[in-house]
This record gives C-alpha cells, sequence and structure tokens, in this order.
C-alpha cells in the first residue's frame, strides 16, 4: 500500500473533504438577512399594536368623559332633590321643582309599545324573506326593509303627526275604545280623548322605526342556519312553523335577542319622532290615549329655554337616567347572551 499526502488548501480545516468545501461556498453565497428590514417589521408591529390598542382604549376614555361629564352637569339637580329625584312627579319650571318619573314612564311605556308591535312584525318579515318569499322578489324586498331604517326620524313624526294622527284618531281608537276599552282590566289603558294624539301613537310610530333594525339582524341571523338542518326537517314531514319553531329559532336564538336589543336601544333614545306625537304633557294618566313625555322629548322640548340652572340641571340628570337605563338594559341583554352561548357550549 502506498500512502498519498494532500496538501490543505489555504483557508481549509483538517479534516474536511470536498463536501464540506461545497457547503462553505454555498453559504458563503447566502446574503444575510439585511437588519434594515428586520427592524422596520419590528417597528410596525409595536406601531400597530400601541395603534390598535389606543382606539380600544379611546372608546373607554370617552365612555367616561361622557358619565362624567353628565354627573357634573346634573350633581346640582341631584344634590337639591336627592335619590328621590327618578320617583318623583312633579315638573314645575316656575318653583324649580323637578323630578324625572314622568319622563322615565314615557321613555319606558313607548318603547314597550314598540317592541310589543316591532318583534312579531319583524320576525314575520324574517321568515317569509328566508322561508316563503320567491327568490326573485328577496333582494327587492329586503332592500325595501332596509331603507326604512335610512329615513330620517324627522320623517317619521311629520309623517306621524300629519298622515298617522287623523286616521289613527278617526278609525283605530274609536275600534279600540269599544272592543278592548271594555274589558275589566286592561281597558283603562284604551279609554280617553280620542285625538290621536299621545303614549300609544308615539310607541306606534316608534315600532315601525324599529321593524328594519330587528328585521334585517333577523334575516341574517336566519340565513345562516345550515341547510341540511331544515332539510332534514322537511324530509321528516315538518312544516314551515315547526321548522322555524323547532330549528331555526333555536339554532339562531342569541342572534335574535341581540337584534331585539339593538331595537330597544334605538326605541329608547328617539326624539323628533316622538315629539311629534307624544302629545308633551307631564302628567301620568292609566290610558295609553293621553299624552305624555319622555326624556328625549323633554330634553328637545325645553333644554334650549330652561330658565334657571337648576331646570338645566334637572334635564342632564334626565339624560344621565336615559343613559344608566340603556346601559342598564344592553348590560342585561348582553349577561344574557353570554349564558345561552354557554349554555348551547355545554349542550354540544
Amino acid at each position: 500500500m502506498s500512502s498519498h499526502s494532500t496538501a490543505l488548501e489555504p483557508g481549509a480545516a483538517p479534516g474536511r473533504g470536498s463536501n464540506g468545501r461545497a457547503a462553505d461556498a454555498l453559504a458563503a453565497k447566502q446574503p444575510d438577512p439585511p437588519r434594515d428590514s428586520t427592524r422596520t417589521q419590528r417597528f410596525q408591529d409595536a406601531l400597530f399594536h400601541q395603534v390598535t390598542r389606543f382606539f380600544a382604549f379611546s372608546v373607554l376614555a370617552i365612555l367616561a368623559a361622557i358619565i362624567a361629564s353628565l354627573l357634573y352637569g346634573a350633581w346640582p339637580a341631584l344634590h337639591e332633590f336627592g335619590a328621590g329625584f327618578p320617583f318623583s312627579a312633579e315638573w314645575n319650571p316656575v318653583t324649580d321643582k323637578f323630578g324625572g318619573l314622568i319622563s322615565v314612564y314615557g321613555t319606558l311605556s313607548t318603547s314597550l309599545i314598540a317592541l310589543i308591535v316591532a318583534v312579531p312584525v319583524s320576525f314575520g318579515i324574517a321568515i317569509f324573506l328566508t322561508e316563503l318569499c320567491p327568490p326573485a322578489l328577496r333582494a327587492p324586498l329586503g332592500i325595501a326593509v332596509e331603507l326604512l331604517a335610512a329615513v330620517p326620524s324627522i320623517i317619521y313624526g311629520m309623517w306621524g303627526l300629519f298622515v298617522f294622527a287623523p286616521l289613527f284618531a278617526d278609525y283605530v281608537q274609536p275600534a279600540l275604545s269599544v272592543t278592548l276599552g271594555k274589558l275589566p282590566i286592561i281597558g283603562a289603558l284604551f279609554q280617553g280623548p280620542e285625538n290621536g294624539i299621545g303614549i300609544l301613537s308615539a310607541g306606534l310610530i316608534l315600532s315601525v322605526m324599529v321593524v328594519p333594525f330587528i328585521a334585517s339582524v333577523t334575516r341574517d341571523v336566519f340565513e345562516v342556519v345550515p341547510g341540511i338542518l331544515k332539510e332534514s326537517a322537511y324530509g321528516l314531514g315538518a312544516t314551515t312553523w315547526e321548522v322555524v319553531w323547532n330549528v331555526v329559532l333555536p339554532y339562531t336564538r342569541v342572534g335574535v335577542i341581540g337584534g331585539v336589543m339593538l331595537g330597544l336601544g334605538r326605541a329608547l333614545g328617539e326624539t323628533m319622532a316622538v315629539t311629534f306625537v307624544i302629545g308633551n304633557a307631564h302628567r301620568i294618566s292609566p290610558s295609553l290615549y293621553e299624552a305624555g313625555n319622555s326624556i328625549a322629548s323633554t330634553l328637545a322640548n325645553e333644554f334650549a329655554e330652561a330658565a334657571s340652572d337648576l331646570h338645566v340641571s334637572s334635564l342632564i340628570a334626565l339624560g344621565l337616567i336615559l343613559f344608566f337605563v340603556t346601559f342598564v338594559v344592553l348590560a342585561l341583554s348582553k349577561i344574557l347572551l353570554m349564558r345561552l352561548g354557554r349554555s348551547e357550549g355545554e349542550k354540544t
């Protein structure tokens, strides 16, 4: 055997053959990632993180600022009348005696009437558009319903005052008085002056305004129900009503409740439409035909003409009550939705 000595090339490590030298050459040819690009990406990620955090916390800051400003403006009235302000029915700018019960009653009663009327109508619209409507009519009818939400509230108020109220006084109120007005328990609600203006009229106008919101959300929620669930129910012989009641509504109840709460939030804060037809009278009556007031209509009518600082502070206190009522309603709906979602997750 003859031994061969191999001379090492300059810069070559002992014990490395041609494969090692080829790998070194390949690694040398690949450029290192530029440091400037890496720093730029890190900076962009950090900037994006901080900007989105700022947007999220700015909402909380605005909410806190609104609450603080309302509390500051309402403090003189709350200090003067105490915790009984929301439960006092007295409202007299001459003697500077104010209470929020009348406005709170009008707000809650009109909103409740609006939901009683709007929820069944909205469900009917959503069910028809998703289950029964011919395909050629779904888009036009859906757009027509959604366009109702784009109509300004003052237009609803003018229509309610000049068109709806006279027709309601001539045809609907007399019929309600001779039918529902004769019943022993709820009869007092449908007795009184038949002039088309009052709590009931304001609630019905609100229901027209609320329908497009609830109907649009409900329709979108109904459309996400898997077709195989409905087809299976139809295959077992279920009717359309049974499919909607036993399949669609249980599957979409969280979204449906969210749509109803959205409509309720719109009804609670509506101003101009209610101001036109509610009658704007500071009194509470068992009759829905009587004129009344809501928090929004009181603010719209009296804020610009408030004669004293205590009057202004009382109006701001009404705004604080409206904010609190809306916040409580939305918070309760959120809690309900979370519980429903948790119960559905446990079932699955």
